[in-house]
């Protein structure tokens, strides 16, 4: 897919955020940058400390610029209390996307404050009714996108119709497929399995005038196969299937090495499938997928794991620098222009009684 180069490609750091910043945050910014010369960073956090670790990256400290933020949103801080603090990294970080200073966010603090911060500041798209969580994720023979992660626990038909059709233009941008087969995580295959809504936002996706492949519903033990490279779902229901899935592959690694310490044969064969194990390692390696988004708003929010390295930071960093050349908000409002979901859902449900 053909980029959208840009004189001005200004990401906005929180620098304070994550388990060991600001030191993963400089680190993983060089490696970034490194592969993207034409980006800039705006740092924001305790000036002395982010100056002092830039020293070492005498490249990167030419494409940044650093703002000091007084105060830091801690892990355990809840939402509704730092909310409105505009004194924090993360707050200054998130406002200068608001500000047209910056087209994205990235941060490694807490979830639920980037979250909540991000949609009070930055505001729905128009005609988007609410913001979803998405990832992207391997599969037997590639990578697909999934949504809602974790923005929304409860979500009816026009959110996840809508959430089909963002999921849609990130797998185009994101992932570099022309026409992504969109489905919706269901219980069963057949169309009276699963819940009403369900049934509505399958409805709603194949009247509505959106460019989109949509291949039905999918089970979650379809998922790793590549049936799909959309998963469209609820909140809830996506945070628990993620988890499961990293859990199971955390589990499978873990048999495989237990399985060779128990078998001295196996242990003969290390050698024989050196090869192997590194290719499946690098599969499953965590921090090459590391960045989950928060699309929907007027601005890109890019969450950092906490616990990441620099590499897995390098990997958030370069998602939204992706988006951003490929003009991700701005296509999300254009195919938005000629399509009435809201007309479209009342229609259906108007028919369903």
């Amino acid at each position: 897919m053909e980029q959208v180069l840009s004189d001005n490609l200004v990401i906005s750091i929180d620098a304070m955020g994550g388990d060991n910043s600001p030191r993963v945050v400089i680190e993983g910014l060089a490696m970034a940058a490194h592969k993207n010369p034409d980006a800039k960073f705006l740092l924001f956090g305790d000036e002395p400390k982010v100056r002092e670790l830039l020293q070492n990256y005498p490249a990167l400290q030419k494409v940044c610029e650093v703002r000091h933020a007084p105060e830091v949103v801690r892990n355990e801080d809840k939402p509704s209390a730092v909310i409105r603090n505009r004194n924090t990294s993360m707050f200054m970080a998130i406002n200068a996307v608001k500000q047209g200073e910056a087209q994205a966010v990235v941060s490694a603090g807490n979830t639920g404050a980037l979250m909540a911060i991000s949609k009070l500041t930055l505001k729905t798209i128009q005609k988007i009714h609410r913001p979803a969580i998405v990832t992207i994720m391997p599969h037997r023979t590639g990578r697909y996108v999934m949504l809602d992660l974790g923005a929304n626990t409860e979500c009816d038909s026009l959110n996840l119709s809508e959430f089909a059709l963002m999921g849609n233009i990130f797998a185009r941008h994101a992932l570099g497929i022309e026409r992504p087969r969109v489905a919706l995580l269901n219980i069963g295959a057949e169309e009276m399995k699963g819940r009403e809504e369900i049934h509505e936002a399958a409805k709603i996706i194949r009247r509505a005038r959106l460019d989109i492949d949509f291949i039905g519903y999918i089970e979650p033990h379809e998922i790793p196969e590549g049936k799909a490279d959309v998963i469209v779902t609820d909140g809830f229901t996506g945070n628990i299937a993620l988890k499961s899935i990293e859990g199971t592959a955390k589990l499978v690694v873990r048999l495989m090495k237990d399985a060779v310490k128990k078998s001295f044969i196996a242990k003969l064969g290390i050698p024989f499938m050196f090869g192997v194990g590194l290719s499946i390692k690098k599969a499953m390696d965590p921090r090459l997928y590391n960045g989950a988004m928060l699309v929907g708003l007027n601005g890109l929010t890019v969450k950092s794991h906490g616990g990441t390295d620099a590499l897995g930071y390098s990997v958030a960093v370069e998602n939204a620098v992706t988006l951003i050349r490929q003009n991700f908000v701005s296509s999300i409002r254009e195919e938005l222009e000629n399509v009435d979901l809201d007309a479209l859902s009342e229609e259906i449900l108007y028919d369903s009684y």
